[in-house]
């Protein structure tokens, strides 16, 4: 028999498992995302890879998202240009940038380039919004700056004279900055807006923007080289690295909040290294480490007055 102590505990310990379980699973996804980016490049052109992404995720979506387009279609209207920004940056340049980069540099440094998205969050929210900046809060920006060049330069310090950057890395930290500006322009979309529907649109424009990249390359010659291998990744793409992640990580923040929620896209590198070292045989070198510690470092000082607080709170209960 147990008291209702225990049963207390048990159901807390069952709604902490339905609250931030789904979390875990959406940095796994999408850190699988970039593995599959680089392993499959010699079959899968990298603009075919993004057309198919969209295209697979919208025809997949689309029998539950077509009633909800319809249905809100004026207001995704009076949003159009939210629509289009959020798709073309989050969705369309983002992958195009991943998939492009990482047919020239490695998975690892795609996946703790990853990382640098809350730096240029801030950084570019105080270029372009006026947010204001505390001491403690400039330090982390730099300290993260200086773990992204760590990681770009491969450690070298002297290539930033010489203007000596891989190619790859630098496309995909592009892919950052779309992605930095699709997380600043959602911020007004409002929270009421059906997220079915809206994703619907997402893709559809996604999915027509890609479409001449996708058409140029084919002609070009760039073809798929079909096999179990490259069909099985652009379902993973398209419906574990899109759908299926993106709705556990909605369902998360709707549970527990979009600030602390995001807090668990820092798993990515981890998932991601680890998973690059597995199946594409990767090697991790002091660089990674060091500029990953870096900007972890840099998120830190960032966000030392809120952890500052946590902690407060915690050892000195009300």
């Amino acid at each position: 028999m147990f008291n209702s102590h225990d049963e207390a505990k048990r159901s807390d310990l069952l709604t902490g498992i339905l609250n931030w379980g789904p979390l875990l699973v959406p940095p796994l996804l999408w850190a699988g995302n970039f593995v599959i980016g680089r392993y499959i490049r010699h079959d899968i052109p990298p603009m075919t890879l993004a057309f198919a992404r969209h295209l697979i995720a919208l025809l997949c979506l689309l029998p539950f998202c077509y009633r909800p387009m319809y249905q809100y279609f004026a207001q995704y209207r009076a949003l159009r240009w939210h629509l289009i920004g959020t798709a073309l940056t989050g969705l369309a340049g983002f992958n195009l940038c991943i998939y492009v980069g990482l047919q020239s540099t490695v998975a690892s440094n795609g996946l703790l380039l990853n990382s640098t998205i809350p730096v240029l969050i801030v950084i570019l929210a105080t270029m372009l919004y006026g947010h204001k900046l505390r001491i403690n809060q400039a330090a982390g920006l730099i300290i993260s700056c200086v773990g992204v060049l760590t990681i770009i330069l491969h450690g070298d310090f002297s290539r930033l004279i010489s203007l000596q950057f891989s190619h790859g890395d630098l496309i995909v930290f592009l892919g950052m900055i779309c992605f930095t500006f699709y997380s600043l322009w959602l911020r007004y979309i409002p929270a009421d807006v059906n997220r079915i529907g809206l994703f619907g649109f997402q893709l559809l424009i996604a999915t027509l923007f890609l479409a001449p990249f996708f058409a140029w390359e084919y002609a070009s010659g760039l073809r798929v080289i079909w096999t179990v291998g490259s069909v099985s990744a652009m379902l993973y793409v398209a419906i574990a690295a899109s759908l299926a992640a993106t709705f556990l990580y909605m369902t998360g923040v709707a549970r527990i909040g979009s600030a602390r929620a995001g807090v668990y896209i820092h798993l990515i590198p981890l998932y991601g290294v680890v998973l690059s070292t597995l199946f594409l045989g990767e090697t991790i070198h002091y660089y990674h480490a060091a500029g990953l510690a870096a900007i972890l470092a840099g998120l830190t000082a960032y966000n030392w007055d809120q952890i500052s607080a946590s902690l407060t709170k915690r050892t000195n209960p009300v």
